[in-house]
């Protein structure tokens, strides 16, 4: 089964969040399953192209308007990743270091689809399932199906997954012109709202659409930027399979960014050793509860309430609590925060920024880790830190509510709270510092933590399945 995944982020070569992540997994753990997958992406003037040898297998032209463009095909010639990697570079449009936010970042996603499905159609490939991320190709199922040019991959199944609902990728009708000749009377299938919806369109073209977790489907129907009814409407196509982690990325046993590596059988003595490292670096003392937080300082993130959450903790609880933040974003947040550490240096630092070492330090050293999402599609750090044994505080919101039971309740190991107020959370964090003091309670719950499984395995096998149920037997 010959498999395309078509997405804007793909990690290690160009990570900005979790899409990549998964980009970066999926494929590898559906082909040790036994299917034939591949990733393809915008080229990016970054590290891992500079640093690795790539091939030309493919030159063309296109056009995107009026404007003719030229592209080549890369494909990177060890399969390192574990999957083919193609990177689609246009001179002067996609051959640049940063991934989004240049001006013409409209005409550059529209460019990469169109090269793509170029590609593919005239150098007679016929993959058996093309699989859509987000908005930056959910253009795809509509030209697939609805432009002339394309006629021969009208009967390749399509599955779009929603990484993020709340962002479209919308623009106006005057852009209809970059798109190549389509059924006029097909194009209501990329409006909403008045405007061409790449992430609509990809809903209501793809055979299936998929996202990253059960209850985040559900939400989508409620809260969605605008697309609430459509989603409602289409409801019945879509599936939610929870993401998975890379086991052999985030493995306490052999992670090379860990000082001290451990088991779930010497987890007491592994956790105090990275802590202690992590307590020296920032000026924290080992002996209290040490509270993360690490992400992007967003209000999707609820990171907004942090600065006067940790503070009334802290004023609550004195020298019992220790915080540590990770993360860049926000300047306002980024402000208080750092004001925080001024205030109270022997409880709170911040590191402004994103290290990749630092942070599977403190998911290896930190005693819990907060994420009071206002929306969280799936998430991935509370499963980084249920892998490591570090207990997650958490909002019950989409894939956190799916992946997360309240040490209170049957079988639980993390910390939930309903409402993303200052209450709630200074409330959870009182609930973790008594925690702490359980030593015994503690244990048992990074044992049973460490044991759950949440690796790719689990939901390729998912999304197999679902391909499996598209692709016509022969």
């Amino acid at each position: 089964m010959r498999i395309f995944h078509l997405s804007a982020e793909c990690y290690p070569v160009a990570k900005v969040g979790g899409l990549a992540d998964v980009v970066g997994a999926l494929p590898k753990y559906q082909n040790q399953a036994g299917l034939n997958a591949a990733v393809v992406m915008p080229y990016y003037s970054r590290k891992f192209v500079h640093e690795n040898t790539f091939d030309t297998v493919f030159q063309g032209t296109t056009l995107l308007g009026t404007r003719r463009l030229y592209f080549e095909i890369l494909k990177e010639q060890t399969n390192k990743l574990g999957f083919e990697l193609f990177l689609i570079r246009i001179p002067g449009l996609l051959d640049r270091e940063n991934i989004y936010s240049y001006p013409d970042e409209r005409e550059q996603f529209i460019a990469f689809q169109i090269c793509f499905l170029d590609w593919i159609n005239w150098s007679g490939q016929t993959p058996d399932l093309v699989h859509c991320h987000d908005h930056h190709s959910g253009l795809v199922p509509f030209m697939m199906y609805h432009s002339a040019l394309y006629r021969r991959l009208a009967n390749i199944p399509t599955v779009f997954t929603i990484h993020n609902g709340q962002y479209h990728g919308a623009f106006g009708w005057d852009n209809l012109e970059y798109l190549p000749e389509v059924d006029f009377y097909k194009t209501g299938l990329l409006e909403w709202n008045g405007g061409i919806n790449p992430l609509a369109s990809a809903v209501k073209c793809c055979w299936k659409f998929t996202t990253v977790s059960p209850s985040y489907l559900q939400e989508l129907s409620i809260s969605s930027n605008g697309l609430e009814y459509l989603f409602y409407v289409e409801r019945f196509k879509g599936y939610g399979i929870v993401n998975g982690i890379d086991t052999e990325v985030w493995n306490t046993e052999t992670d090379p960014m860990l000082p001290e590596k451990y088991t779930a059988a010497t987890v007491t003595k592994g956790k105090l050793k990275n802590k202690e490292l992590i307590c020296q670096k920032f000026g924290l003392s080992v002996n209290r509860p040490l509270i993360a937080f690490i992400g992007r300082l967003v209000a999707e993130k609820g990171s907004d309430l942090l600065p006067e959450a940790i503070e009334k903790s802290l004023q609550e609880h004195g020298d019992k609590v220790n915080f540590l933040i990770l993360g860049t974003g926000d300047t306002e947040t980024e402000i208080a925060l750092q004001q925080l550490k001024t205030l109270y240096p022997q409880n709170c630092n911040v590191f402004i920024g994103y290290d990749e070492a630092l942070a599977h330090l403190i998911y290896a050293g930190a005693d819990f880790l907060l994420m009071p999402s206002r929306v969280e599609p799936c998430g991935l750090n509370q499963l980084y830190a249920i892998r490591y044994g570090t207990i997650p505080v958490v909002r019950s919101t989409g894939g956190l509510k799916d992946t997360v039971i309240d040490f209170g309740d049957e079988g639980g190991y993390g910390i939930r709270f309903n409402n993303v107020t200052v209450e709630d959370i200074s409330t959870s964090v009182t609930r973790a510092i008594v925690l702490y003091k359980d030593t015994k309670k503690m244990l048992q719950l990074r044992k049973c933590m460490m044991g759950l499984d949440f690796s790719w395995y689990r939901s390729a096998k998912e999304y197999i399945d679902l391909y499996e149920s598209l692709i016509p037997k022969i």
